[in-house]
């Protein structure tokens, strides 16, 4: 059931069936509004004939008593509707104090917003009221136009309140002693789904399930790009919420540098086809080296992709190049515009906004940035930029890789 209904089979508290206009004899519940100022979480203490305050004119009144019906529907179909294990008693507990804020900041200009525990979903009880109660408006006599506008105008504001509240709490979370663990959480919570939706894209893309047109390519193209791009978000959170500066490989490994790009160009090339860009390769003649291949990968992934999002013409180039024997350097450069000095001081730190919005595509936190220098450094190297403004940027650092026996 995805909303509520308008079932002629309601049951109901206390309050006999009334004519619906135009629907006949319905019956409902009716929720006693108490007067502002109680708090949820318990029944309200209060004189039945003191539950309802409602004001003088009695278009005001009409709405007040179907504002009382829609909150009754909602209590009765809560479990259906939203099923999040909250009793009926819990509901009504919550929905009275929420309909006498409403109520009041509607024809008060007071009300009284409750705040409950955060496991109450309260705007989302707001929401189904106001379908609720556009139910109970339409079956019956129309309202007057004036006293409407006040009463929506009263869930706006009880609305904008529990947002404010909701803000708040999420705020005072992350700056707590376990806001690391909740962005950690979110990050995983993100990443499972992304990547399927990745590999959904990403086969439908390569045509693997059947031909598909030039403007289902292009739309599969966007999909994988910003996939990939709150993929690599979530990931870059998780890497440094551990420090990021992990190296998987408890030992270094012999690996194929040439394997590595290879790889790096395969993930992000439907990225550069969206964007009409080409990627470049450049590998060294000595191929096979021993050295850290998973945190490598990482760098050169996050290097290329930001590469990728700055870059709106032109190329971006990966280039292993052997310095000495022993000595690779690895760097990413690309066609974009570059980057003025004031904003190469602060490019390391994380969750610093150094663009202006509508300069990058999916995010400025420097999250990236951070991960990959700390990874470099872990390496035993220094991550290195050189750019300016209309001439691209180029990223680099120099590794140890002895070599390894041909793999």
């Amino acid at each position: 059931m995805s909303g509520l209904s308008d079932r002629a089979d309601l049951p109901t508290e206390g309050t006999p069936p009334r004519g619906r206009g135009r629907g006949g004899q319905r019956g409902t519940s009716v929720l006693r509004l108490p007067l502002p100022g109680v708090a949820p979480g318990g029944a309200p203490d209060i004189e039945p004939e003191r539950a309802l305050a409602r004001p003088e004119a009695p278009e005001a009144a009409d709405l007040a008593l179907a504002l009382e019906r829609a909150a009754g529907r909602v209590a009765d179909e809560w479990q259906v509707v939203v099923s999040d294990g909250l009793s009926r008693e819990e509901v009504v507990a919550n929905l009275l104090p929420l309909c006498a804020a409403v109520r009041a900041a509607a024809f008060d200009q007071s009300g009284q917003i409750p705040s409950p525990p955060p496991t109450i979903p309260l705007r989302r009880m707001l929401d189904l009221v106001r379908r609720a109660l556009v139910v109970e408006l339409a079956a019956g006599a129309a309202p007057d136009p004036a006293e409407l506008v006040r009463l929506l105008g009263g869930m706006e504001r009880v609305a904008e309140q529990i947002d404010r509240d909701a803000a708040q709490r999420f705020a005072s979370r992350l700056s707590g002693p376990d806001g690391l663990e909740l962005m950690v959480e979110v990050a995983h919570d993100l990443r499972s789904p992304l990547t399927s939706i990745l590999f959904l894209a990403e086969t439908l893309h390569g045509a693997r399930s059947g031909p598909i047109n030039t403007v289902q390519e292009r739309q599969l193209g966007l999909i994988y790009s910003a996939a990939f791009g709150l993929s690599s978000l979530a990931n870059d959170v998780i890497e440094l919420a551990r420090g990021g500066d992990r190296l998987l490989d408890l030992d270094p490994l012999p690996f194929s540098v040439t394997d590595i790009m290879e790889s790096v160009r395969d993930i992000i090339v439907p990225i550069a086809e969206e964007k009409r860009l080409t990627i470049r390769l450049q590998t060294p003649p000595a191929d096979s080296r021993v050295g850290r291949p998973t945190a490598l990968s990482r760098v050169l992934l996050n290097l290329a992709t930001n590469a990728l999002k700055f870059t709106d013409e032109g190329h971006v180039e990966l280039t292993a190049e052997q310095v000495s024997p022993r000595l690779v350097e690895f760097s990413v450069r690309d066609t974009g515009r570059g980057l003025s000095a004031d904003v190469l001081a602060s490019l390391f730190e994380p969750f610093g906004r150094r663009y202006r919005p509508g300069q990058y595509t999916f995010s400025s936190s420097g999250l990236g940035l951070a991960i990959c220098r700390r990874l470099v450094t872990a390496m035993g190297a220094e991550l290195q930029v050189e750019s300016s403004p209309a001439a691209g940027t180029r990223f680099h650092f120099t590794l140890d890789l002895p070599h390894a026996p041909r793999l």
